[in-house]
């Protein structure tokens, strides 16, 4: 069951949900708004080779905006951190970025029970479009998982405490597929 704006609020007056920093202003119907914070990466190759770690560099979004590229990708992330070890959270573009041809994330806007940390977007377009630094980007919203009485294991992985936006690890598992 997904939870109501009421039922985000009522948890993080509870401390089961821990959005920080927040503001009621940014809750919606079903969901909280997070704001892009001012730090971004971009790769420095053409080519990312998923056995290697890959090489971004990091940069500021500046007062009057970033352009973003087609083709480009930029790993963002949110100025919010937050954190759940009650619900299932998980990441949405809001529909007013979508509509100005911004996907803000490739596959990954399923979180773990227990993540803790900033969440990183991996941030394409389709024309070129600027975007700023603490606008509202996307939306988090929460499912109550079911567990039938059974203990569940809380996120403890790779990109847990995140506080800016992470290149991938997936390097790190190459020994499972790589020759």
């Amino acid at each position: 069951m997904i939870l109501t704006g009421g039922a985000i609020d009522r948890a993080v007056e509870l401390g089961h949900i821990e959005i920080t920093p927040y503001d009621k202003s940014q809750l919606g119907p079903n969901s909280y708004d997070l704001r892009l914070s001012e730090v971004y990466s971009i790769s420095l190759y053409e080519e990312i080779d998923a056995a290697s770690r890959p090489v971004f560099i990091e940069s500021k979004i500046p007062k009057e905006g970033l352009r973003l590229a087609p083709g480009t990708l930029y790993l963002m992330a949110t100025e919010e951190v937050t954190h759940t070890s009650k619900y299932v959270p998980c990441i949405e573009g809001r529909s007013s970025v979508g509509r100005l041809g911004i996907n803000v994330h490739a596959t990954a806007g399923f979180g773990d029970i227990g993540f803790k940390g900033t969440w990183t977007l991996e941030v394409s377009c389709i024309q070129p479009v600027r975007i700023y630094a603490n606008m509202r980007i996307c939306q988090i919203y929460f499912f109550e998982p079911k567990t039938d009485g059974v203990n569940y294991r809380l996120y403890d992985g790779k990109y847990v405490g995140q506080k800016e936006p992470k290149i991938s690890g997936i390097y790190r598992e190459r020994s499972e597929w790589y020759v």
